[in-house]
């Protein structure tokens, strides 16, 4: 019953929201954009609402619009270049959880010396001390996936040598989000699918690691109650605005999470593979290792697998205790046919069955901290028998 607690993002959260922005002080006179090579933000005019609101703050602007799904390290430094060259003072992060991750580093790379991985800890960064912080950060979101709205993490990947690591402080942390359901009404609905997953994941990740706090479970139960009940019903009917509420609420809680408890080795394990596959999303990425990560969990942590199928809507109590840990399992197979995701398989990108063990490898040398608070210490061996149990 020991723990710190530290959040100290502003969050403006619910429908609409995006135009209290209007109404807020921000922190600085000319702001760096940061957006995705995609055109969502310009089709559907989230980027054309955030520039009349700074016009009439009298906020000058630049837009950098070249971040991937997978967000890599060159652009990190192209962006961060930019912020210097035109003298931002402040930082966007508008779209999903690439352009906000993206925004965070930039933020970072703005205001300090070298390369991007000389401040990672991991792999090959050099894990250097974060001297000169970072450019005040906000995010906007338009995803409910990575809960990095409110949390310090960033993750990007170093191209050269299929790096994806995680990185965050107490200056990543965003000073301001904004958290608007009606901008996500327009994610597909496999996004929307893989993004909510994400969201599930970070809270059940965050309920099993052996750090979690009394604060980080109540949003982790939270967070993954309002996934089984909503999820499916964005998926079926993305415009229904009380279920998208519901499911940014769950990905918000789900940040907290991650603020305060901890993900585990399954996002190890994922950044391995879409750090040699960048064509795989990160949610499906993780959909496709989660039966057989949790079966291999269940019977180790048994206690916490009971409650959160309970928070799934399971009735252990009419289960027999061998039953009641792997009822999180089925509850989990069971959403993901709600959801429309439970045939994805890893072979449909491409993916090589030979490459498990360098992915493996790639896995505890690059994010090796989060088998540090997995609930149970899981060997070399351990991770490709999971990884080779979920290859399909």
């Amino acid at each position: 019953m020991k723990f710190n607690y530290y959040m100290p993002t502003k969050i403006l959260f619910g429908p609409g929201k995006l135009n209290d922005l209007a109404g807020e002080n921000l922190p600085g006179k000319k702001a760096l954009i940061v957006i995705s090579a995609g055109t969502s933000m310009k089709k559907y005019g989230y980027l054309n609402r955030l520039e009349g609101i700074l016009k009439k703050k009298e906020i000058e602007y630049v837009i950098f619009d070249k971040i991937l799904p997978n967000p890599v390290k060159s652009h990190i430094m192209e962006g961060a270049e930019l912020a210097r060259k035109e003298n931002c003072d402040f930082v966007f992060g508008l779209g999903g959880g690439s352009s906000i991750d993206s925004a965070k580093s930039i933020a970072v790379m703005a205001k300090n010396p070298g390369d991007y991985w000389d401040y990672i800890s991991g792999g090959s960064g050099k894990g250097m001390p974060l001297e000169n912080g970072a450019l005040p950060i906000i995010a906007i979101t338009t995803t409910a996936g990575t809960g990095t709205e409110a949390d310090p993490w960033t993750v990007i990947t170093k191209e050269e040598t299929n790096e994806k690591i995680g990185f965050g402080c107490a200056d990543t942390f965003p000073t301001l989000s904004v958290v608007d359901p009606e901008l996500m009404v327009t994610v597909p609905k496999h996004l929307t699918a893989y993004q909510g997953f994400d969201a599930l994941f970070h809270a059940t990740e965050g309920y099993i690691a052996n750090i979690a706090t009394p604060i980080s479970d109540a949003y982790a139960l939270k967070s993954i109650e309002l996934i089984a009940k909503y999820l499916p019903i964005c998926v079926k009917d993305g415009e229904n605005i009380k279920a998208r509420t519901q499911v940014a609420l769950a990905n918000t809680l789900s940040g907290f999470v991650e603020s305060i408890s901890s993900c585990t080795s399954e996002h190890s394990m994922e950044h391995a593979l879409s750090a040699y596959y960048s064509e795989l999303p990160h949610g499906a990425g993780l959909i496709m290792l989660s039966e057989s990560y949790y079966t291999y969990f269940a019977s180790k942590v048994s206690d916490r697998f009971k409650v959160m199928a309970k928070a799934m809507g399971v009735d252990v109590a009419n289960l027999s205790e061998d039953e009641r840990p792997m009822a999180f399992v089925k509850a989990l197979i069971r959403l993901q046919e709600e959801c429309g995701v439970n045939n994805l398989k890893m072979s449909d990108y491409g993916i090589k069955r030979e490459m498990i063990p360098t992915f493996a490898e790639n896995a505890h040398n690059t994010m090796g901290g989060l088998f540090d608070v997995d609930p149970y210490t899981l060997t070399f061996e351990d991770t490709i028998e999971i990884m080779t149990n979920a290859y399909k």
